[in-house]
């Protein structure tokens, strides 16, 4: 029976042209190249390559076997290297770093996909640099950033919302709404019971900023939940409206715990992009991220 492996040997060979390099390039011996190429002969009945004072040269039956294989050769390990990397992929620790806020609802589409994965929380600029250090792997960041030594792909768009407890009746808030009445729309919105995942309430004053103009709105929180997801899930038994990230709040919606009250036309989407520093062995991952992130923001 023919040992494939005489054949990778004997293409290292043919390539190189010398007994020395094809061992350095298969990470074998000099004397196992000699045995490999001595066993094929004798399995083809032919010389293959004849010794010259600088390596080997093939012979006419060598050139033509060379014709023969190298096609199915390439393919075979093509096939064995594709087998490899899912083997890496699928048992290799990475670590992904992602804002607290969105790890319920993109870091926990990944959980599906990989096997062992190290997950750290920081925001935008801190993931860059912890990526662009080569102390992670991949990040999810909402910001773009353009350096020599980093990938990055768009992956969705995410946009800022207000919810409210079920228990809540905003007839008023969406009549208001609906006739554009703004003044009498911010004034309602003021007498509820105001929810943030951080006391400088970065995400109302964005949505202040893009629906209603103002820098600062008047309203002050009334509870301060350091977790998005968590924040959601309190509202849900308790009562009060919060601005969050749409895709934190859609199952929550979907599920009926929570109400959507306004998705405002003004307030702009946010993209989301997957990061990660230059690295080959990666790039398969970096794929598989892309593709399911893409799923779940689609």
């Amino acid at each position: 029976m023919v040992n494939l492996e005489w054949y990778r040997t004997f293409k290292s060979v043919y390539k190189n042209g010398n007994f020395s390099l094809a061992a350095k390039e298969l990470f074998i011996s000099q004397p196992a190249v000699s045995q490999q190429i001595s066993m094929l002969e004798a399995h083809v009945g032919y010389k293959l390559f004849n010794r010259k004072s600088k390596g080997v040269e093939p012979t006419e039956y060598a050139k033509l076997l060379n014709n023969l294989i190298i096609e199915a050769l390439d393919r075979l390990e093509n096939v064995e290297n594709g087998f490899r990397a899912k083997a890496f992929d699928a048992n290799r620790l990475i670590s992904i770093g992602i804002s607290k806020h969105l790890m319920i609802s993109l870091g926990n589409a990944l959980i599906s996909e990989f096997d062992f994965i190290d997950f750290s929380f920081h925001e935008n600029d801190t993931l860059f640099e912890l990526v662009d250090s080569k102390k992670l792997d991949f990040a999810i960041v909402t910001k773009q950033y353009d350096t020599f030594d980093t990938i990055q792909k768009k992956v969705g768009e995410i946009k800022q919302v207000i919810v409210g407890s079920n228990n809540i009746d905003a007839s008023e808030l969406k009549s208001n709404i609906k006739i554009k009445n703004f003044s009498a729309t911010e004034q309602w919105l003021n007498d509820q019971k105001w929810f943030s995942h951080n006391a400088q309430i970065p995400h109302i004053k964005l949505f202040w900023l893009h629906v209603f103009s103002k820098k600062r709105p008047s309203m002050i929180p009334n509870y301060i939940i350091p977790s998005e997801y968590e924040m959601l899930e309190i509202i849900s038994k308790n009562t009060g409206i919060a601005v969050v990230w749409d895709i934190n709040a859609k199952s929550l919606i979907a599920e009926n715990k929570i109400q959507l009250m306004w998705n405002s036309k003004q307030m702009p989407s946010t993209e989301v992009y997957v990061l990660s520093g230059k690295n080959d062995n990666l790039s398969p991952v970096f794929e598989n991220i892309q593709l399911e992130l893409k799923r779940i923001l689609a």
